[in-house]
Parts: C-alpha cells; sequence; structure tokens
C-alpha cells in the first residue's frame, strides 16, 4: 500500500513538473538557509567542549569596582591561580596563558613574524586535552626556552624535515621545539600556532596578586560547587590583595581593606566564554548570546515561512485535482486514503527539496564561511548523525506542511467536484489569508531589521571619532629599526605628502595597558575616588598627527624636562576623577606603584574602541613606546607614496621586514561582527521577500481560479480589464498592509532591544518602516498583478462554456 502511495505520488510530481520544481524550490530554499544557521549555532554552542575536562575547568575573573560601576577582567596576577590551588583542596590543579606581542621568528634563512605565539603552563595542553602529534604533554614545557608548535607552523620552517629538537629563534631568545600539535580546534576561546614554556619568562618575578596580564584556570574536582568555592575568595584578597594595596598606591590599611568588598574573584566556567564573556582584553573576540537567539530566530522562521509557502502552493494547486479526487471517491476511496495520498505527495516532494538544500548548501557553503566567519564542510552536513537528523527533519517538515493540503483536498464534495465546481470558502480561506499575513509580516519585519543594523552601522563608521583616521598610515615594527627609529622619522618629514609623524605603539583602534589612578589628597584621611584608566604611550607630535584637539592646557614639549612627569588626560578621566567643575590643570593624580603624574593638558575625549562601549577614562604619558610609526599622508596616488615609503625603509637597514596598515581599515575592523549581522540580515531578507512572495503567487492563483466565473461574468456585463485587476489586486494588498501594520510595533521592540548593546546608537526614524511598508507592498502587487492581469485578459467565453 504504501509503495503504492509513493508510485502515484512519484507520477502526480512528473505530470506537473513546473508546479512541482517551484513548489520544491521554495522549500529547499528555506532548508538550505536552515542548515546553513544550524551549522553556524551548533559551532557557536559547543566552544570549549572538546576539552575532556570541560565540565571542571573554570576561569579566574576579576570584578573591580571603578568609574562609578564594576568591570570584569578575564585575567588574573601571576601567583593567584597557584596560590588558589594551595588554599583549597577542592582545586585539583591551575594552569596560566600568557600573551605576547607578535614575534619575528627565524631558522636559518627562514623568518616571519608570528602573532599567534603565547605562553603556557607545563601542564595547559594536557588539561585543555590538545594532543601531540609529536612530543610528551606531560613534559614538553617543563624546561625553561622550549616551545610546542602546530603542524602548519613546522611545515613552514622545516619543510618535511622532522621540527622536534630544532632551534627556532624567536624575538631574542632561542627555543627548543619540544612538542608539535595539530592544531589548537576552531571551537576554542584561544587559538595559537606556539605555546612557549612560561618559566622561559616569568623565572625571577615577584608572586603578586592585585595585577593582571594571566588568563588562569582552574580543574576543580567533581562535585565540586564552584558558587561555595568563590565564597572564600574574600579571605585571599584580605591575605594578600589588601598589603599590595596598601603598598602600591600608598594609602591607609583602611582604605585599603576596601578592597575585599571592591576586589573580587569569580569562576567561569570556560563553557560560557565563548558567548557570555565580554570583558576587557579578552584573549580573542568572543560571540555573543544575543545573536544565537537573533539567528535562532532567523533559521525558524525562514523555515516556517517555506512550510506555509508549500502549504499555500499545494492548496492552490487542488482545483486542478478536484475531479481525480471525485473519481476516486466514486471508485470507493476513503478519506483516509486519499490523506495518506497526499501526505506521500508532500513527503516525497520534501525529500526531494531536502537533496536539493544539501546541493545549495554545497554551493552557498564558501560565501556562507566568509560572511559567518566559520569553516564548516560538507563533512558537517553528511555525518550519519547529520543525515538522520536531515531525514527526520524532511518527514516532519513534509507531514506538517501537507497535513493541511492533505485533508483539504481530500474533503472535497463528490458531486461538487464532478461538476467542476471545487469552491471551498470561509475558514479555509481565513487560515490561507492569516498564513499569507505571516509571511509578510516576517518578511516586513526582516526589511526593516536590515535597514535599521545598516543605519546604526553608518552611524558608528561616521561619527565624529576625535580623531582624523583616513590617509593615516600606520609602519608596524618600528623598533626593528633601533637607534635609527628617530632619524627615519625625521627623513619622513622631509616628505612633502607628509603632514606629520608620530612614533607610538597605541593606535586609537586599541588598548594596550591600564592602571588604577586617583586624585592626590590634600589633606590626611581625605578619601580618594580611584578609577581605572587606559594608558597611551605618545611623543608630543601624536595629537597633532592624529588631529586631536586640547580641551584645557597644553600637550607635551620636545625640550620640557619636566614633562616625564607631567600627564594629558581626556576628559572622560576628568568627569571620573570628580574634577568637572574645577579646573584639573595642575592637579596630580597617583597611579599604581605611588607613581606620581601632574595634569597639563586635557584631550577632548576621542573615540578609540568601538562605538559599543562609552569613552572611558585616559591617560597619555610622554615617552616612546616604539611599536609603530604613525604618518598623516596627503596624497592623491597612495601607492607610488608606499613604494617610496618601502625604499626609505630598507635603507635604514631595519631588522624586520616592512609592513604597514591603514588606520581606517583597522577602525573597519571593530565592526566586524555588526556588518556580518548585515549581510546575514540582507541575505535572508531578500529570501524570506522570495519565499513571502511565492505563497502570495499561489494564494492569488488558487482565489482567481475559485473566481474565474464571476470574473467572466462581469466582463460579460461590461468590466474593464483595469477595474477586473484592481477588484482582484485590492483583496491581496489588504492582506499585506495588515501583515505591515502588525510587523511595525514588533519590530520596533526588537531592534530597540538590539540597539541598547551600543553607547552611542541611533533613534530608529519613521521613513524605515515607511518605505519597509512601500517595498512590501511593492513586491506583493507585482506578484499578485501577474494572475490578475491573466485572468482580467481571459476569454470569458472559456469559463462560461459549461454552465
Amino acid at each position: 500500500m504504501i509503495k503504492n502511495y509513493f508510485t502515484i505520488a512519484w507520477r502526480s510530481l512528473t505530470k506537473n513538473k513546473v508546479f512541482s520544481f517551484i513548489n520544491m524550490s521554495g522549500l529547499a530554499i528555506g532548508l538550505a538557509c536552515c542548515m546553513l544557521i544550524s551549522g553556524f549555532l551548533y559551532q557557536e554552542l559547543t566552544y570549549d567542549t572538546y576539552s575532556a575536562n570541560s565540565n571542571q575547568l573554570y576561569r579566574v575573573n576579576l570584578g573591580v569596582a571603578e568609574n562609578g560601576g564594576s568591570s570584569v577582567y578575564p585575567s588574573v596576577d601571576i601567583a593567584v591561580g597557584d596560590g588558589m590551588k594551595n588554599a583549597y583542596p577542592e582545586i585539583a590543579a591551575s594552569t596560566r596563558l600568557g600573551g605576547l606581542s607578535p614575534q619575528f621568528v627565524k631558522y636559518n634563512d627562514r623568518q616571519f613574524k608570528e602573532p599567534a605565539i603565547v605562553m603556557a603552563d607545563a601542564n595547559f595542553l594536557e588539561l585543555f586535552s590538545i594532543p601531540l602529534i609529536e612530543g610528551d604533554a606531560k613534559s614538553c614545557m617543563t624546561e625553561p626556552n622550549s616551545i610546542v608548535i602546530t603542524k602548519d607552523m613546522a611545515k613552514k620552517y622545516f619543510g618535511d624535515a622532522a621540527a622536534m629538537g630544532k632551534m627556532l629563534t624567536v624575538g631574542d631568545k632561542s627555543m627548543k621545539v619540544t612538542g608539535v600539535i595539530n592544531k589548537v580546534p576552531d571551537n576554542s576561546h584561544f587559538h595559537a600556532d606556539g605555546f612557549v614554556s612560561i618559566i622561559t619568562y616569568i623565572t625571577g618575578r615577584r608572586a603578586t596578586w592585585s595585577n593582571l596580564g594571566y588568563y588562569t584556570y582552574l580543574l576543580l574536582n567533581k562535585d565540586t560547587d564552584p558558587k561555595k568555592l568563590e565564597a572564600h575568595f574574600p579571605n585571599l584578597v584580605a591575605k594578600y590583595v589588601v598589603p599590595e594595596i596598601q603598598q602600591d598606591m600608598g594609602v591607609s590599611l583602611a582604605e585599603a581593606q576596601k578592597s575585599v568588598n571592591t576586589f573580587l574573584f569569580t569562576l567561569q566556567p570556560i563553557k560560557d566564554i565563548h558567548l557570555k564573556s565580554h570583558t576587557k582584553y579578552e584573549r580573542e573576540a568572543n560571540g555573543d548570546l544575543q545573536y544565537i537567539y537573533i539567528f535562532g530566530a532567523l533559521a525558524a522562521f525562514i523555515l516556517i515561512l517555506a512550510c506555509i509557502n508549500f502549504t499555500n502552493l499545494s492548496t492552490a494547486a487542488s482545483a486542478k485535482r478536484s475531479k481525480e479526487v471525485g473519481i476516486r471517491k466514486v471508485l470507493g476511496s476513503l478519506k483516509s486514503n486519499l490523506v495518506s495520498q497526499f501526505l506521500a505527495e508532500s513527503i516525497l516532494l520534501t525529500g526531494f527539496a531536502m537533496a536539493l538544500a544539501l546541493v545549495l548548501v554545497y554551493l552557498l557553503l564558501p560565501y556562507f564561511n566568509d560572511v559567518a566567519g566559520k569553516h564548516l564542510t560538507m563533512a558537517f552536513y553528511l555525518n550519519y548523525k547529520a543525515i538522520a537528523i536531515e531525514l527526520m527533519v524532511a518527514l516532519f517538515v513534509g507531514t506538517a506542511a501537507g497535513i493541511y493540503p492533505a485533508f483539504f483536498i481530500s474533503s472535497f464534495k463528490i458531486l461538487s467536484v464532478l461538476k467542476g465546481n471545487s469552491n471551498t470558502q470561509s475558514n479555509r480561506s481565513l487560515l490561507r489569508s492569516g498564513l499569507i499575513v505571516f509571511q509578510f509580516a516576517i518578511s516586513t519585519g526582516f526589511i526593516i531589521a536590515t535597514m535599521v543594523v545598516y543605519q546604526q552601522l553608518s552611524f558608528m563608521q561616521n561619527q565624529k571619532l576625535g580623531y582624523d583616521k583616513d590617509q593615516v598610515v600606520v609602519v608596524n615594527d618600528a623598533y626593528t629599526l633601533g637607534n635609527n627609529i628617530e632619524p627615519f622619522k625625521q627623513n619622513l618629514l622631509q616628505d612633502k605628502r607628509v603632514l606629520n609623524a608620530t612614533i607610538s605603539s597605541d593606535v586609537p583602534v586599541r588598548v594596550n595597558d591600564g592602571t588604577q589612578i586617583y586624585l592626590k589628597p590634600t589633606a590626611m584621611n581625605q578619601p580618594h575616588n580611584e578609577i581605572h584608566a587606559n594608558i597611551y604611550h605618545v611623543d608630543e607630535t601624536y595629537v597633532p598627527t592624529m588631529g586631536m584637539k586640547m580641551a584645557l592646557g597644553r600637550n607635551f614639549l620636545p625640550a620640557s624636562p619636566g614633562d616625564s612627569s607631567a600627564v594629558v588626560v581626556n576628559e572622560a578621566a576628568v568627569r571620573d576623577l570628580g574634577l568637572s567643575k574645577t579646573d584639573p590643570i595642575g592637579k596630580t593624580i597617583v597611579r599604581s606603584g605611588q607613581h606620581e603624574f601632574t595634569i597639563i593638558g586635557v584631550v577632548k575625549d576621542f573615540h578609540y574602541s568601538s562605538a559599543k562601549e562609552a569613552i572611558a577614562p585616559l591617560m597619555m604619558l610622554y615617552g616612546h613606546s616604539n611599536g609603530s610609526i604613525i604618518v598623516k599622508v596627503k596624497t592623491a596616488d597612495m601607492q607610488p607614496f608606499l613604494t617610496d615609503l618601502k625604499t626609505k625603509w630598507d635603507g635604514f637597514h631595519a631588522s624586520g621586514p616592512f609592513s604597514y596598515t591603514f588606520l581606517d581599515d583597522q577602525f573597519a575592523m571593530l565592526y566586524t561582527a555588526e556588518q556580518r549581522t548585515g549581510k546575514i540580515f540582507t541575505a535572508f531578507s531578500v529570501l524570506a521577500v522570495i519565499i513571502a512572495s511565492l505563497g502570495l503567487f499561489g494564494l492569488a492563483a488558487f482565489t482567481i481560479r475559485q473566481r474565474v466565473k464571476e470574473i467572466g461574468i462581469r466582463k460579460v456585463l461590461g468590466a474593464s480589464e483595469v477595474s477586473i485587476t484592481g477588484m482582484l489586486s485590492k483583496e491581496f494588498l489588504k492582506l499585506v498592509t495588515i501583515a505591515i501594520v502588525i510587523s511595525f510595533p514588533l519590530t520596533w521592540f526588537a531592534m530597540h532591544k538590539w540597539l541598547q548593546g551600543f553607547a552611542y546608537r541611533i533613534d530608529i526614524s519613521l521613513w524605515v518602516f515607511l518605505l519597509a511598508g512601500a517595498l512590501a507592498l511593492m513586491v506583493a502587487f507585482i506578484t499578485v498583478s501577474f494572475q490578475s492581469v491573466k485572468a482580467a485578459l481571459a476569454n470569458p467565453v472559456k469559463s462560461l462554456r459549461s454552465e
């Protein structure tokens, strides 16, 4: 019996090839979109689950009350991990990961700049279950000057020769290769090409607790409650942190003891880091749980739209099969048999749609990976678990999308359909109309969301930054010039195309350093307001080179010895230090280590991080930080200038190769996540509109076919083609208008909530809603007009000849 159902279903599908292809294509597009987003969601939700210890590994975060609020940092001081392990038996092990600046690595005549070299404890790879291809995980980083590298890095330096035991020059140190790994898994919150033994860099360092710099992880014993363990950490703050703060900041014991309540160590499961951690100084940019919900809803809505479209098109085609149903009933078919028959057709068509969806996934995967920043492969969709899920989805979707058409078609009255009348009205018509309203409400919402995302992105990229990012060249690795760095800068200033140049590692799109500061008290036992301030190390040409403006006081002077103990702060620092209502010039601020600096100037606030974050306090200290040379250029043709710049670089015999970036490119990278969101919303908005249009096309075809005799009578009585087209189109445009009205408040609420994640954001304009509504109506009118005009131009004799 089942075989017979599918045999007849196959004949029916091949008999109506065009309809079957349109119906199958719409469903395949929806399934392909759902599969692509599901792959993205799977990778995002499985971050850091690869470790055998993933359920017991926690990162130690530091929460600090500062700047009128609280900040969370993902790293702690050098002694925290081992100190906690020694203090509490619930902790089985601790390990640390430390960042290193990009290093030049050399082997014989091969030299490359490696941006992903880190330092780690000897047990790090073992605790994170990163297997070694060569070497022993327990001993590979126990000795100083040891390095474990990836297979690709080994290939780059040693070719096909064995890497083990070879010596690499990393920066100014000679390192022995003691292990080779395949790579750090893609779904990890950290990545590195080389792991240097941490004792190479920390031997002889004082075991302190009150600073930052080391990503510290604890392996807890099974059944340990992390919250109960956290409750003991204030005892460690009182024992170790308070004395350090008292000595380091030069405050009283009573003042330092406040740290017990404002200096909080917390534990975060490593599986929560990628989606739930948005702290300062994360090792890598993390994902966002909000986008998981957004993209999950996108996948669900696209699939629902495709199912609705499938239902409407199947219903629209039912009139062609009304006589077939009548004859089957006359010959004794039961309603259950007919339902099973049409469900078999639906499931078969869905099976073909799933196959086509896999083809679409294969074709779209490279583009999707590029947009989403992922590394999905077809193997993800073709393993046995995935295939089982895909078959179940096909069965479910085929049944869910086909159940209404199956019952609808099988319920035709014998007498009516054999007389050529398959008209069924009321509740079923309302259901079909409701499905169209739902489709266009979602589609209009997608259009509005896309426009809001791009408006916010444009606002962030084009707002006044407080500095000039255009035609600014950042020459990297300036320290490789050695003592020639200043002569190189002066040589650049002789070029008429160079407006100015400055030596600094601190480019206004990132933060490399920070500290706690407070205003020096003017009386004994006067309370102080301690805040966190980021630090830029600059020279006297930094402010003019970047086009920044001074609000008060002066910039640094090159021939002023006193400027070595001077500081320029931004307006945010003045506000948070409580100096807004007084003159800050001449005031003294104290940073950790009891270093005092006199405020000589206030620079106007400028955005040195994403617009998602409010401008934070900043202090500029005088002195070279020779990581880069920032060059402000004015030229109509940049390429000849860059060629000349390389020639100058080579002429000064730098120990490293010439490399550069543009400041505006680095600025654009701040908004990679928002650009990705915009592209994904655009793609799915287009698909949603296409799918909704197909559904509307199906409903229009169905409704007009039901009214073909009415249209014929109207034409006989003198109705024009234009009036008939308008009459038919108006009914459908009413449905789309209802969808638009429903969509407006729901979309406004969703996008308003999304915008709350930005410290600087747009107000959603009314014209966005009006334009989206107009686009939806225009698409609907074009879709319906095809069927309406066709019906209006039809010969009424053909529709009335059976009467």
